[in-house]
């Protein structure tokens, strides 16, 4: 593999924490309309479940989140948002107090409310373009942030999909954001080239074809392509029969130099990274 980074130090509440690099994300969404089913978790009894098997299975993290961002979504509205996480993040905390939890969100006041909660990790599929003060959350609460390329809002995002090199783009984006980020402190930046965010079908596959140009950040490179749309589309099939497809881009992903993978498939991801990390050896 050509993965920059092996192990990595983040500061999580108070704690240097060393994570091995390949890793796996796995996620929960506790909406009614995320795009594949299997990952809603409308309830504490469901969200506790599915915590521990993806926990089981090999999740070195996991990703929460109360806000569908596929193609077309409406933002529900913050307090829904809040609300939707409040209603079983509390308990996962207190369940898994050694679990690493991250908070997918780009609201400012949902993220400070969260880390208020014991969340380690801020997610913001926006990069601080949604809300002016995620940054100087970020910043003050000196939490590792994940940032994410997109245009625009979910439900506008496909208007806006113009690139010179979609690549090259997103990468002068990045340095953008991480020298705004290290200005004000912040240390602990993973990146997120937004597969299935403001790209097309074929520019998502340009961008896995290049995905190797963002190790050059030096910083985690997290890659969110499981059962979206640049696969079921391609395959003429739905996000529940593409398991397959995923696993064969997660390892094109991994060739490339991703760091990690966010999935909702913790078991095939981990197996993944087992097989292909072999050729490293």
């Amino acid at each position: 593999m050509d993965s920059v980074l092996k192990k990595h130090t983040m500061n999580i509440r108070g704690r240097l924490v060393e994570m091995n690099f390949p890793a796996v994300m796995g996620i929960i969404n506790i909406t009614p309309d995320s795009y594949y089913s299997e990952s809603r978790t409308e309830d504490v009894k469901r969200a506790f479940e599915r915590t521990q098997q993806l926990l089981d299975e090999g999740a070195a993290m996991i990703d929460v989140g109360a806000v569908s961002t596929r193609p077309g979504s409406e933002y529900p509205g913050v307090e829904v948002e809040k609300t939707r996480l409040l209603s079983v993040f509390p308990t996962l905390r207190k369940e898994f107090p050694d679990a690493i939890f991250s908070i997918d969100t780009s609201n400012a006041s949902v993220a400070q409310r969260l880390l208020d909660e014991g969340a380690d990790i801020i997610n913001d599929i926006s990069a601080g373009e949604h809300d002016a003060d995620m940054f100087s959350v970020i910043a003050r609460n000196k939490c590792p942030y994940i940032m994410m390329h997109m245009r625009g809002w979910p439900k506008d995002m496909q208007t806006h999909t113009s690139y010179h090199d979609v690549a090259t783009d997103i990468n002068s984006y990045f340095v953008e954001k991480l020298e705004i980020l290290r200005q004000q402190g912040v240390s602990d930046i993973w990146i997120d080239p937004g597969f299935g965010f403001s790209k097309t079908v074929e520019q998502n596959f340009q961008l896995l074809k290049k995905l190797d140009t963002f190790t050059f950040h030096q910083v985690p490179v997290l890659v969110g392509i499981s059962r979206k749309s640049m696969i079921y589309k391609a395959l003429d099939s739905s996000p529940e029969e593409v398991l397959a497809g995923t696993t064969a881009l997660h390892t094109i992903a991994l060739l490339k130099g991703a760091s990690v993978l966010r999935v909702h498939d913790v078991a095939e991801a981990v197996q993944c990274i087992r097989v292909v990390e072999k050729l490293s050896v």
